[in-house]
């Protein structure tokens, strides 16, 4: 009798030592938001000197239309051996006017994110297929062959 209790306990500890590895896995990303700096932003008074005193250097940068910088911040959780998923994100954008000042602060959740499906897995190229063994002999010949521009071997 005691054998099965100690088998039926040890079989309850094996079973909540594998449920404790399957905890969800909670990982912040990018730039860390802190409510009280983010708001302290004010267009108008604001410059890029100050805004990167208070937030740090920017995720990344606009390349075209108005200098804005972008912060970007997402929380994912994922199960062990599971593709991550989104729980929160959020980007601060902040605009700039030509001078240099904060020109205005939007701030953007998930609902604008876009999840692209790629066509296939190969991107299509102009010209021919060649095949493995192809590339790997293709030149054998080739080198000085007429036409390649390459000068001839006159040989002994």
């Amino acid at each position: 009798m005691k054998a099965v209790r100690f088998l039926g306990a040890g079989a309850l500890m094996a079973c909540l030592l594998a449920a404790g590895g399957c905890a969800s896995i909670t990982e912040n990303r990018g730039f860390i938001v802190d409510r009280t700096l983010t708001s302290s932003i004010q267009p108008g008074i604001d410059n890029k000197q100050s805004v990167q005193g208070t937030l740090g250097h920017p995720s990344f940068e606009s390349q075209f239309g108005p200098p804005t910088w972008y912060y970007v911040s997402s929380v994912t959780h994922r199960k062990p051996f599971v593709k991550p998923r989104i729980a929160q994100h959020q980007v601060l954008a902040v605009r700039f006017d030509p001078a240099g000042n904060v020109a205005s602060v939007e701030t953007s959740g998930v609902d604008k994110v876009v999840y692209l499906s790629p066509d296939g897995d190969e991107t299509p190229t102009v010209g021919r297929e060649r095949g493995f063994f192809e590339d790997l002999f293709g030149n054998i010949g080739a080198v000085g062959a007429p036409g390649t521009g390459a000068p001839a071997s006159t040989g002994p």
